[in-house]
């Protein structure tokens, strides 16, 4: 088939799962268009049957703001009509989903399918503004398939949109198991922290929903334990206070702030903990890759990641904004060899056996040709 996949291209996991969806596909004999305004930051070097497709924004005077969603939905019914794709699939539903019905109705009888993936904060935080829910509502309705990246999204999409539940099929995150894998010998590990340091980890946006400054508390509480290290990868407008935190907390020695990093897999797999505090989460895919590298989980109890930690068998789950518990969770598993080998395997095996790319790709290409 002829697939192409509009996503944000920016960090992400939305963007780093429609990436990977697309490079997997693509494995799998599919021709895979990627529409966006820049290319995505997980598509890196040259790929059999990949192409990539920008989205070219027009400066005109008249036009005081930019005019993206027009834009992409140009290029899409562009992309259609001259490549003949067979599916467009969207992740986000604004403007994404907006922009490849105005496609599709431009491509009239000729329209491929629309299949629209939520993400997250397309329904949860813009789609529910009163300026923006009629229009996310009327996107979601005029896609020929809909999916949720979890049951909490689904169900949350259901009552806040009055979507039919039988609309919206969930199909989880994914992750590839052979690049996010275990690298405990890593370069990074000895660049980090001694040998008698463990190595706390975080992986964000570092926005306000992911709560950084209560990694910082959570690392503070277990620093208290034992000795350790911090790493936070990613970038984001809360940076600059996490950092202050830290400072205040007598920390900043301890901890590293790396920025964003196109190659999590690199040093994912050298942390010994992975502490997530974010106040909502619709699935918590730098979880999953995590523990794809074996390593276990503290976070907190939030929208959908309790569908992808089980509490007490490959993470620890605690109660949104309870720092000290989390702190005292992460120390006990540190602390304890036995009990972080059996964390650890538990979290490696759930990815394998339940998220693994091989496993979750061919329910989308299944969807795909239901649509044909």
């Amino acid at each position: 088939m002829k697939i192409g996949i509009t996503c944000y291209p920016t960090y992400g996991g939305s963007g780093a799962v429609a990436t990977e969806l697309g490079i997997g596909l693509a494995a799998r004999g599919h021709e895979i268009h990627f529409i966006s305004y820049a290319q995505p930051f997980r598509l890196s070097g040259f790929r059999e049957r990949i192409f990539f497709h920008e989205v070219e924004i027009e400066r005109y005077p008249l036009f005081e703001h930019s005019h993206y969603a027009l834009a992409l939905a140009a290029t899409i019914h562009d992309t259609a009509r001259r490549e003949g794709l067979d599916v467009v699939h969207v992740h986000y539903a604004i403007p994404h989903a907006t922009s490849a019905w105005i496609a599709r109705e431009m491509l009239a009888g000729a329209a491929p399918p629309l299949v629209t993936t939520l993400h997250g904060t397309d329904v949860t935080l813009v789609g529910t503004l009163p300026t923006f829910h009629e229009i996310t509502r009327f996107s979601i309705l005029r896609s020929q398939a809909v999916t949720a990246v979890s049951g909490f999204l689904r169900d949350m999409t259901v009552r806040d949109f009055r979507i039919p539940a039988d609309r919206i099929r969930v199909i989880p995150n994914f992750v590839d198991t052979t690049q996010f894998r275990p690298r405990r010998d890593a370069l990074p590990r000895r660049v980090f922290a001694a040998d008698h340091q463990k190595i706390v980890m975080h992986v964000s946006n570092f926005r306000p929903v992911k709560r950084v400054r209560d990694v910082i508390e959570v690392f503070a509480g277990i620093r208290r334990d034992l000795p350790a290290r911090l790493v936070m990868v990613g970038d984001g407008p809360d940076r600059t206070r996490a950092a202050d935190r830290a400072r205040e907390l007598g920390l900043e020695r301890h901890v590293v702030f790396l920025g964003k990093h196109a190659s999590v897999e690199e040093i994912l797999g050298c942390a010994d903990l992975f502490v997530l505090t974010s106040e909502s989460e619709s699935f918590g895919l730098a979880a999953l890759e995590a523990m794809a590298c074996g390593v276990p989980v503290v976070a907190y109890r939030a929208g959908g990641l309790p569908e992808v930690v089980t509490d007490g068998e490959n993470g620890l789950l605690v109660t949104p904004g309870a720092v000290a518990e989390a702190a005292e969770a992460g120390s006990e598993l540190l602390a304890d060899p036995a009990h972080w080998r059996r964390f650890s395997e538990a979290g490696r095996r759930a990815a394998t056996e339940r998220f693994a790319t091989e496993r979750v790709l061919p329910r989308y290409e299944s969807l795909y040709r239901e649509l044909q």
